[in-house]
Order: structure tokens, then sequence, then C-alpha cells
């Protein structure tokens, strides 16, 4: 909401971003980066309409099908129609195929959107959740998780 970005200076981002453009080294070369206002797609095919996203991780997260879905719902808004999503694993060698949205995902999708303008505009932050293991594989970590002082 604010503009705030710290995945350009994470080397976990980096990672995955090398991870995915030498796992499917022709892929850089004849996919499009496409950026929108709320994402950044590293990988898409116009041709096709296809996302392919990359992921380091050996667990399937709803996270990252929550990603895509969020990809194909930004493409929508800004005209591309019936795009569809793969999410590949390539440490487990698996892949995810994505349908296209339903109108149940956009639904879904603007209900998300509505959650983060809710927490936006409300005067008073939310309590912090309980830290999960994933926070630390997180380009935003520190940015969450640093306290003023010792006791916080």
């Amino acid at each position: 909401m604010n503009g705030i970005n710290m995945e350009h200076s994470s080397d976990l981002v980096y990672e995955g971003k090398h991870i995915g453009e030498h796992s499917y080294g022709q892929r850089s070369k004849k996919l499009k980066e496409v950026e929108l206002d709320g994402g950044k797609i590293d990988f898409f095919d116009p041709k096709e309409k296809v996302i392919h996203e990359t992921k380091k991780s050996n667990a399937f997260e709803k996270a990252h099908i929550a990603q895509v879905k969020y990809y194909l719902y930004l493409l929508d808004k800004n005209g591309v129609e019936g795009a569809t999503g793969i999410i590949e694993y390539p440490k487990q060698k698996k892949v995810l195929k994505l349908p296209a949205l339903t109108k149940q995902d956009f639904e879904e999708i603007q209900k998300w959107i509505e959650n983060v303008e809710q927490i936006d505009s409300s005067k008073k932050m939310p309590p912090k959740k309980d830290k999960p293991s994933k926070c630390k594989n997180c380009s935003y970590f520190d940015f969450c998780w640093i306290a003023e002082n010792e006791d916080q």
C-alpha cells in the first residue's frame, strides 16, 4: 500500500530468480517479464497466455497458488483474459498447473484485496502473529520482525 519493496535487495529473492533462470535456461530468452501495478511476473508467455512461476522451496504451499492466482487476476484486470499458470518446483521435478480463474477465484481475490485495504485504513496495526518458520525465508523478514529494543 505504501510502495515498500524489499525484494530488490533480497538474497533469497535473487537465489529464487537464479534457480528459475538456470533450471529453465531457454525461458528467460523466450518469455517476458511483466510489471503490473501490484506485482511483477518474472516469466510470462504472451502467445500462450501462461505465467511460469519457479519456486526454490521443497514444499507446495497455498501461498504459491495464491501468488499466481493474484498475477492471473492482475493480467485479467489489464485485458489479458483466460491466462493460466504453471508453478514449477525444480528441486522436486514437479509441476503444478493452474487453470484460468473462475468466478469464485475472482470473488476470493477481491476479498483478499478488501482485507488488505481494511488493514491499511485502520488506525491501529493488527497484532503480530506468532512468527512462523517460513517468515525467515521472506524478503520482508527484517522489516516485519525488527524491534526497537531488546524488550520488544
